[in-house]
């Protein structure tokens, strides 16, 4: 017998051998002998009990979950019934003893006739294939044929109104059919071909693409005389456990071993060879765990990594920038994601999302690598100020900027220059208002209301207060809309003054002459396809910028809580409702330990009625 066990055991060919070793090294057995030693050799230097207690103990540690068939798929014709059972259901002791079952009769001395019959070692396997179904008549073959074995099975009905029988009688002749294969292959004239088929689960693994099937060996293409089919047709019938689904085979459930790759993904990137390496230990051939990798969904290779790929865009983009490792801009993004992405959708979504840090005017990393986050170029000159103690040289705030942002000398001196800083002696600058008694400022407009109770206004993480507009039918149109008099002022506008804000479709204009009004906003729509009833929330960067993001209208489906965070721009699940009461306080300007009362008392305050609403209050 040139077998081993881990040919006998698919498994043990799978696993990785760092995980056998300790359960099933033997000390009267060289290293590796479960791939090394034919089987029959191992029995005969340490027993044949031995053989079968290393296995069961490699069952209970490793694969107490898999079928019993799978692990030894003998014990598939020898025993059918206890063949889908698990070891965890059944024990080491009743595993072992199938185990022994399957080997003492793999063992046996041949008979006399099977020892003329193994004699002729020339006798090509179709050949004897063939011999199954020398017996059946012409109506017993065309079931087979059309039915049993065929790529496109034919109905009952068909095969009834053929044969002029009932749909009944055809279903016992197919039955009558299994049971004489079954039959055939219990006896000593199928064991060459148990052989192979047992060889053959040790080929493919646990995913194989269903093409390599028929290209395992070369007689697989073979046709099969009696029932005019390829050969490999009817093997495919005896490979029992694998199933064949979107071109693949695979052992078990295919979207059970979808998620278990994906699930080794799940903390990020990892370099091909690795990947590979990992996919490996679920069963996958190394020279196939490329192409299954690609066809799991969710998962994708990506500049010689493999990365989880969901659906959302921010995961996306965080997928691109973990295996670039480097900042890239909002079009450096879009170009390497390659699917239907707006540019504005994705600029909005790393503006507006923990995950990603602005570290130039036109990059964005991720928050986890660290380092400054990018303010603008007022607020860049105001954090050099402060970081020289108060007052700082225009020369060195313009080197310090260009030197480490894509900003121009130009512009740092056009702002260094103008409102919210003031010279302190030639060529040095401070925050306008921070000097001594003698220095005057401005007074800032004190609204009656501040951002943070400023009805349908948000903070975000890094601080900045965002407005969410709810679109309707006047927006779509054109028409502007008012904006409170709270977050007008937290963008630094005062009555009778003017601000505009520059976006891709076009500048949008906000005056203050009865009260804040934002002109029209229709092409920033147009640039999302907003409907009646979706959200934007906007804000302004200290640079000029009208920062967007959209927000579908919630699906009238959810839970109320999460209806709840919704409206303050929160879409990801939350485990409690602990945690989105700690989220709704934080997003409206309270601690982290403010009281669910305090957070319902900030809300009514403030006028949010619809968060108020889906709160119960």
């Amino acid at each position: 017998m040139n077998l081993s066990l881990s040919d006998l055991a698919p498994p043990v060919r799978w696993t990785s051998p760092g995980q056998i070793a300790p359960i099933a090294e033997d000390a009267d057995l060289p290293e590796a002998w479960w791939q090394a030693v034919p089987f029959d050799r191992a029995c005969a230097i340490v027993g044949l009990p031995r053989v079968a207690d290393h296995l069961a103990d490699l069952a209970m540690a490793c694969w107490g979950h898999l079928l019993l068939g799978d692990i030894l798929p003998l014990l598939r014709l020898s025993d059918p019934a206890e063949s889908e059972r698990t070891p965890e259901s059944l024990g080491r002791d009743v595993v072992q003893k199938l185990f022994m079952g399957v080997f003492e009769r793999l063992l046996e001395p041949p008979s006399q006739a099977a020892q003329v019959r193994a004699a002729r070692p020339d006798r090509p396997l179709p050949e004897v294939i063939d011999e199954i179904f020398t017996t059946l008549d012409e109506r017993q073959r065309a079931i087979a044929r059309d039915r049993l074995y065929a790529a496109n099975r034919v109905t009952l009905d068909d095969l009834a109104q053929r044969f002029n029988v009932t749909r009944e009688r055809i279903r016992q002749i197919e039955r009558d059919l299994r049971d004489h294969v079954d039959g055939w292959l219990a006896s000593p004239d199928a064991q060459a071909l148990v052989a192979h088929v047992t060889w053959l689960r040790g080929r493919l693994g646990s995913a194989v693409p269903a093409d390599d099937l028929a290209a395992a060996v070369p007689w697989h293409h073979e046709v099969l005389k009696t029932l005019d089919i390829p050969t490999w047709r009817f093997v495919r019938t005896l490979l029992t456990g694998y199933e064949q689904a979107d071109g693949w085979l695979v052992v078990g459930g295919s979207d059970e071993l979808r998620e278990k790759t994906r699930q080794l993904f799940a903390d990020g990137p990892r370099p091909v060879a690795e990947a590979v390496a990992m996919v490996a230990q679920l069963g996958v051939r190394e020279d196939v765990a490329e192409r299954w990798i690609e066809a799991v969904p969710q998962l994708r290779l990506f500049e010689g990594h493999v990365v989880p790929w969901p659906r959302s865009i921010n995961e996306k983009a965080e997928a691109v920038l973990a295996v670039s490792g480097d900042p890239l801009s909002p079009e450096e993004i879009q170009e390497r994601i390659g699917e239907d992405y707006s540019l504005v959708g994705i600029r909005n979504q790393l503006t507006a999302d923990d995950r990603f840090l602005r570290v130039d005017r036109n990059k964005y990393g991720l928050t986890r690598w660290g380092g400054d986050e990018y303010l603008g170029i007022r607020e860049m000159i105001a954090r050099e100020i402060e970081r020289a103690g108060g007052e700082a040289s225009i020369s060195t705030i313009v080197t310090n900027l260009t030197s480490r942002y894509d900003v121009s000398e130009s512009s740092v001196r056009a702002y260094a220059g103008g409102p919210g800083f003031e010279r302190t002696q030639r060529g040095w600058v401070r925050v306008a208002g921070t000097g001594g008694a003698g220095s005057e400022a401005a007074e800032p407009y004190q609204p009656r209301k501040d951002v943070s109770e400023t009805r349908r206004s948000f903070r975000s993480r890094d601080g900045r207060w965002w407005h969410r507009v709810d679109i309707n039918a006047e927006h779509l149109r054109g028409s502007g809309s008012p904006l409170p008099t709270g977050f007008a002022a937290y963008l630094g506008m005062a009555p009778g003054g003017s601000l505009t804000a520059s976006a891709p479709s076009g500048d949008v204009v906000i005056s203050w002459h009865n009260q804040p009004t934002m002109g029209s906003i229709r092409n920033v729509l147009a640039e999302f396809k907003a409907a009646d009833g979706d959200h934007v929330f906007l804000t302004v960067s200290d640079g000029g910028e009208l920062l967007t993001r959209f927000l579908p209208g919630a699906h009238p489906g959810i839970p109320p809580l999460a209806r709840a965070l919704h409206l303050i721009g929160y879409t990801a699940p939350v485990q409690s409702e602990a945690e989105g009461m700690r989220l709704i306080g934080a997003r409206i300007g309270l601690p982290d330990t403010a009281a669910r009362e305090e957070i319902v008392t900030r809300l009514r305050e403030r006028g949010d009625r619809d968060i108020l609403g889906y709160l119960g209050e």
